[in-house]
């Protein structure tokens, strides 16, 4: 009898999540409800599963509001009533046009409105509801005329007056009101809750037939789903058949293309692989993949596959990953395999630049309308929690600031902050407002608009109104579709080295990269800034400590990185292993065979499946579920248990000693949960290198390519200083050198007008296209007649020396700019100076220093060009010891002058403490450590220079001081400036990168607690 419930998927409104939802209706001796959250079907495929579970019949639908105003509620009949009721909310979702007053003409949806709402006349599927309190009102003959078409409606939104309050808060929220300037028009009726099925009667037992009617539609509503059958998009081609055929022929002549003739391995590889691709119908999902692949390249885009899709040799075949599985020893059956319920998904990158270019592409191939992104639920969060719920209650901005920056315990005990509290943990997990997925697009069979309304987010690509776990448990792969910046740099890359030098690199020969000298030697000792994964002063360290100069030692490393496993100390055991091979035994001959790449340590997913297939016995399949089990992902504890026995078993067969394999389990069960794909691994792997060959060969080219696309780990200036150091010669913005993005002419960088602060982007258009159309800027006079600039900006070229081909100072440019716009009207423009001579004014010298530009630059540019930082300092002492030096320092105390780069937070057992980068007066990184009692006395104090003291340990070949004394050295005063106050505001605008970490502090040697010799026994 309950036609109208909401859930916590109504958001904003509804307080209930689902599972406690259906519980209540289960307490309540309820056997039929109708699930109709507001303007969405968010929930419904967990409220078919879980009423199913506990014998409700569940009716599906959607109550319809626009504009906070109820129009109607519509439950389906069936499945078309389904998709009527999601085109007709997608139509105006689309528009933006409110819900018509009326509902149309539905062919297999009831619809009910509620009494106030309700026409003159209705359709035979339109009823009107009544609630429990209207009932008193059916004596008037009015109403007594309509009772045949009237239904029980008791609308469920909360559980408890405290839910209900929580109710009305999140109404304030979303109305953005203060609470107290609620109406009762902006919140659900008091009795909006569940009651027992023979108490909600009672109220009707006058009327019987408006329970009649109920009853009727609950029993008419028959909505059925099949959560076992795949709703992607079935063929490629017309059928099954064909989708095989044409994958078998595509796989061939990738075989051919990728092995030769004679690899019978590789042969036999395919083989497989193609017999359990079409017993689990994915031929059509490789082939959709294939053909996006087959765009982008006709595009001339760069890819970039990855995950365990790389574990398949088919895709490596059909171009659409780049790692050979044969080489790196990857198991399909990490990607595919029977057992697998799951589907799989590949993840491909784009640069940021090219990837709406394919999802139009995904978008026009496939149809609109079987077309849409995965939508995912942004969930209230600590600090949105004390904001959102602080404002409603009328708090100051520094109390709401307050209250998200800090933990409960440091709050305010007043009783409205209580409230807050209170109030605030109840709503921690609910959803808060939907948004797209990053990357998951789904490709319907059938219309998507047959399980779910669309919305249009401003980027402009529709979203279902569920998120990628609801769509994988009903039945949808997804296709990942990312972008990432470090195909950006090496895409331009390529792009600026064919126009800069004439030479043409096809990047995508994985051989030109790989494995190659000069790279490996650039590897080994870190010097890896700008190149995509290995940047990082974490990562750079890891290279250094590993002298990591080989591919597959990358591949580990590009694991081994990761926060669980470096968590766990196996990044630690692995640096030990590596440095000293002849220091550890392996615990089984089958470790040395399978995982003496990795030294014994199951650093992969991968290994996993290894050790569960050569040790213990068990197919690959198997070891694929024993994977998941141990990693959580959707399997019970009674599945673990199972898999668990099964494993102790097979040893057992085997002759394994019990402890040994004990042992084992034990590393599986530690190590499984946090492991990377070791597919996914090798192709971050493979586009480091890439990165990594153009820094070495072309690294002007690639720094210039890594500015433009904003970067990655650090700051422009970092990749400029880079670029310097590349043998660029670095300038400031010129308007008739520069563009939008950095310029690269030889080896002179023009800095691009998108790194000048408050400059607007369209001027900075504006004047790369009129030069292109109009030629070069002839003076400050001609730029000011064609470009539409005002006073402030012209001012902030002129200071960054935009016009220094003029000859002139800046200080008589300004004068120049002054006389001519003082009263200039935008609408004289073309009129006044086109048609008169330029005047020569007699203008002061008045003498500048080199001190004065490189404050402008950091005024604007956030760093100097015209001189070093270091020249800026008071004290002409550049430290005892450099960076290159470092290595023949170990134990020894050192005193250092350093540049701050970046600095990173991260717990220890003591507290926090930081890691340090830094560049020395010579250019050359180096890295420090600041233990928390260090940091007590000599605390970072922004960005700039630092003399520091400190003793170094060299940790395998990896240089850090850990810093005991630190002082920040001040600058010159900016000779800008009279007045004392402002010749040091400047220097605050230096910058530096800061990153914190949550985790728990790793674990020291001792703890690790991996064997380094043989079990005896």
């Amino acid at each position: 009898m309950y036609l109208n419930c909401h859930s916590f998927h109504s958001l904003r409104y509804g307080t209930i999540p689902l599972e406690d939802l259906i519980g209540q209706a289960v307490s309540f001796g309820v056997k039929a409800m109708a699930l109709t959250d507001i303007n969405t079907v968010t929930g419904i495929y967990d409220f078919i599963k879980g009423c199913q579970q506990v014998g409700i019949k569940p009716l599906v639908g959607m109550e319809l509001r626009s504009e906070q105003q109820l129009r109607y509620i519509s439950l389906a009949k069936n499945a078309q009533g389904l998709a009527e009721m999601n085109r007709f909310l997608t139509a105006h979702n689309f528009s933006g046009e409110p819900l018509p007053l009326l509902a149309p003409e539905f062919e297999s949806v009831f619809i009910i409105y509620p009494l106030e709402n309700a026409p003159e006349s209705l359709r035979e599927n339109e009823f009107i509801g009544i609630g429990p309190e209207e009932v008193l009102g059916l004596f008037s003959l009015e109403l007594k005329n309509r009772i045949s078409k009237m239904v029980v409606l008791q609308p469920v939104t909360f559980r408890s007056k405290r839910e209900f309050n929580l109710h009305k808060i999140l109404r304030a929220i979303d109305t953005n009101m203060l609470l107290s300037k609620l109406t009762p028009a902006d919140f659900c009726k008091t009795t909006d809750r569940m009651q027992p099925l023979e108490s909600l009667l009672s109220a009707y037992s006058d009327y019987p037939q408006i329970i009649a009617n109920t009853q009727l539609i609950i029993d008419s509503c028959d909505f059925k789903y099949d959560f076992t059958t795949p709703k992607n998009k079935k063929f490629y081609t017309q059928n099954a058949k064909g989708d095989i055929a044409l994958l078998t022929n595509l796989a061939h002549e990738g075989l051919l293309w990728r092995y030769g003739k004679n690899n019978t391995e590789a042969k036999a590889r395919v083989q497989k692989e193609l017999r359990v691709i079409d017993q689990l119908h994915f031929s059509g999902y490789f082939l959709i993949t294939w053909d996006i692949i087959r765009y982008s390249n006709s595009r001339g885009f760069m890819h970039i596959g990855r995950g365990s899709g790389a574990n398949s040799i088919i895709a490596y075949c059909l171009g659409i990953t780049d790692i050979c599985p044969l080489e790196l020893d990857l198991y399909f059956e990490r990607f595919l395999n029977l057992n697998r319920k799951s589907p799989p998904d590949f993840d491909i990158d784009w640069s940021w630049k090219e990837r709406d270019v394919i999802l139009e592409y995904i978008f026009n191939r496939y149809g609109r309308d079987h077309v849409a992104f995965c939508g995912t639920n942004v969930e209230f969060k600590y600090r949105s929690i004390f904001r959102e719920v602080g404002k409603v209650f009328g708090l100051p901005k520094e109390e709401l600031d307050m209250l998200a920056k800090n933990p409960m315990a440091l709050h305010q005990g007043n009783s409205i902050v209580k409230l807050v509290q209170e109030y605030g943990m109840l709503l921690e997990k609910y959803p808060n407002q939907r948004s797209m997925h990053s990357c998951g697009i789904l490709i319907a069979e059938e219309p998507i608009t047959n399980y779910t309304p669309l919305e249009m987010p401003p980027k402009g690509f529709p979203i279902v109104l569920f998120d990628m776990h609801t769509a994988e448990d009903i039945g949808f792969e997804k296709f990942d579709i990312l972008s990432q910046r470090g195909i950006g740099h090496i895409d331009e890359s390529v792009k600026l080295i064919e126009k800069n030098q004439g030479i043409r690199i096809n990047i995508r020969d994985t051989s030109l990269s790989k494995n190659e000298i000069r790279c490996n030697e650039a590897l080994a000792i870190g010097k890896t800034i700008g190149c995509f994964y290995i940047e990082s002063p974490a990562m750079r360290g890891l290279l250094r400590r590993l002298k990591c100069d080989n591919y597959k030692t990358l591949v580990a490393a590009s694991s081994i990185i990761r926060p669980g496993v470096a968590q766990s100390g196996m990044m630690k055991e692995y640096i030990y292993r590596h440095n000293h091979p002849e220091k550890f035994e392996y615990l089984h001959p089958v470790f040395a065979q399978e995982l003496g790449e990795t030294y014994g340590i199951m650093v992969y997913q991968e290994d996993v499946i290894k050790i569960a297939l050569h040790y213990g016995g068990l197919p690959a399949a198997d070891g694929d579920i024993l994977r998941r089990a141990m990693s959580g992902k959707g399997r019970s504890k009674e599945a673990l248990q199972k898999v668990k026995d099964n494993f102790f078993a097979c040893c057992a067969q085997k002759g394994h000693p019990v402890s040994l394999s004990e042992e084992i389990y034990r590393q599986i069960e530690s190590f499984a949960g946090y492991s990377f794909c070791k597919a996914h691994s090798a192709s971050y792997a493979v586009e480091s290198y890439q990165s990594l060959y153009l820094k070495v060969y072309f690294p002007v080219e690639f720094m210039v390519a890594v500015i433009n696309n904003q970067g990655g780990f650090y700051r422009t200036e970092v990749y400029v200083h880079e670029a310097r150091m590349a043998g660029g010669t670095i300038h400031n913005p010129c308007v008739n050198k520069s563009e939008y993005q950095t310029t690269l002419y030889g080896t002179d960088i023009y800095l691009g007008f998108m790194h000048l602060q408050n400059l607007e982007s369209k001027m900075a258009y504006f004047i790369e296209s009129d030069r292109d159309k109009n030629g070069d800027f002839l003076s400050l006079e001609d730029f000011i007649n064609r470009i539409p600039m005002g006073i402030e900006g012209i001012k902030i070229l002129i200071f960054i020396g935009a016009f220094r081909f003029t000859g002139k100072t800046k200080n008589q440019l300004l004068v120049i700019a002054s006389l001519l716009l003082i009263n200039f009207r935008p609408e004289n423009r073309n009129l006044m100076l086109i048609q008169e001579p330029v005047k020569e004014y007699k203008l002061p010298i008045l003498q500048r220093s080199l001190y004065e530009d490189a404050f402008d630059e950091i005024e604007f540019l956030s760093f100097p060009v015209s001189c070093s930082v270091f020249d800026l300092l008071q004290t002409s002492h550049r430290g005892d010891v450099m960076a290159r030096e470092l290595p023949g320092f170990h134990k020894k105390q050192v005193r250092m002058l350093g540049y701050l780069i970046s600095r990173k937070q991260v717990p220890t057992k003591k507290g926090t403490m930081y890691f340090g980068t830094w560049i020395d007066n010579e250019g050359s990184y180096f890295d420090t450590a600041h233990f928390p009692d260090s940091l007590a006395q000599h605390p970072f104090q922004g960005g700039g220079c630092y003399l520091l003291l400190g003793n170094v340990e060299v940790d395998y070949h990896f240089p850090t001081i850990t810093i005991t004394k630190m002082a920040k050295m001040p600058f010159i005063p900016d000779p800008r400036y009279m007045d004392s106050k402002d010749q040091f505001k400047t220097q605050q605008q230096i910058k530096e990168d800061v990153s914190n970490t949550h985790r728990a502090p790793y674990p020291q040697a001792h703890e690790i607690n991996l064997p380094r010799h043989r079990m005896k026994f």
